[in-house]
């Protein structure tokens, strides 16, 4: 039988086999923030349990408009309470929605929640409105909660900047947490689905909904020198006997000239049903070039069911 050393696997963590440096962000259970990075140690894997509980879907995705977004009224809110949670004045809030009662608010109605102010550069791209197509939490052994939004780029152009935020509802409808989630790569190209995650500390009650709201998505400007073209090849996915882990492996080619310091290699898991289950980033630990194209060869875990696919996204900078 072959002998392994013993990777760490975590959710956020980045990891690699003994001698090997590259670095590697793993969305799995048991970590409470899905961007920590951290040296590689030879700490056992961690395997997800076998029958994991899904959690209902979500009760309703709202899409956003180019400049705001709208919030339902709970019990307990208050306009300065609201303003403070989006980073907002309480007056750009009042201006947002003339006619609101502030004493007491109303449950159950809708406020707009105007764009974070500020002064707006020259070229400032303008934030895009981005269809998520799915969005479903998975539970750990411990009590926490991972949930997993899966948006797409409908655009011609690349979007850069993603952040949405995540709401978890009770029968009732609710609100019993909320949190802003960023993506792991910094672009999502056309055509292309990516997806972001949230991660909920336990104690979270198992009869939840998720609700996802888009909060950023902007258009790369054309001509933007911040990112160098690249492409993948010779990708393999190899999913363990349990159907709870993959190796995933390829090459990474420039396609253009320059230099990229920073390698990123996204790799998604998804079940049979199309649910995302599972998110790793890879960071390489050498420099891109065209004549000296990168392999990636990594783990990655799934959350919830055994995984039916892997794909890959990835993203170079000079």
């Amino acid at each position: 039988m072959r002998k392994f050393l013993a990777c760490l696997f975590l959710i956020s963590t980045l990891t690699a086999c003994a001698g090997n440096t590259e670095a590697v962000t793993n969305i799995a259970p048991a970590v409470p923030h899905p961007y920590e990075t951290v040296i590689p140690s030879e700490s056992p894997i961690v395997i997800p349990s076998e029958s994991p509980t899904i959690i209902p879907s979500l009760t309703g995705i709202i899409l956003p408009t180019p400049t705001t977004f709208t919030y339902t009224v709970a019990q307990g809110d208050t306009l300065s309470g609201i303003a403070g949670r989006y980073g907002v004045t309480l007056e750009a809030l009042l201006a947002a929605n003339p006619g609101i009662q502030a004493d007491p608010l109303p449950v159950g109605i809708t406020l707009i929640i105007p764009a974070v102010s500020g002064t707006p550069a020259e070229s400032t791209p303008t934030p895009a409105p981005l269809p998520v197509q799915q969005a479903r939490c998975w539970p750990e052994t411990d009590g926490g909660l991972w949930c997993f939004a899966l948006v797409q780029n409908e655009y011609a152009e690349t979007l850069e900047n993603l952040s949405a935020q995540f709401t978890l509802l009770d029968s009732n409808g609710q609100e019993l947490a909320s949190q802003a989630a960023f993506a792991l790569l910094n672009t999502l190209p056309s055509g292309q689905s990516m997806p972001l995650a949230a991660h909920f500390p336990p104690p979270v009650q198992t009869n939840v909904a998720v609700q996802v709201q888009m909060l950023t998505a902007t258009r790369l400007l054309p001509g933007d020198t911040r990112y160098l073209p690249i492409t993948l090849e010779n990708t393999l996915v190899s999913v363990d006997a349990s159907g709870r882990t993959a190796q995933a492996s390829g090459l990474v080619i420039l396609t253009g000239s320059g230099t990229a310091n920073t390698l990123w290699v996204l790799a998604t898991a998804y079940d049979a049903a199309g649910n995302v289950v599972g998110v790793r980033r890879w960071e390489s630990p050498s420099a891109l070039t065209v004549d000296a194209p990168v392999s990636f060869d990594f783990l990655v875990s799934s959350v919830g069911p055994g995984i039916d696919r892997v794909e890959f996204l990835a993203e170079a900078r000079p």
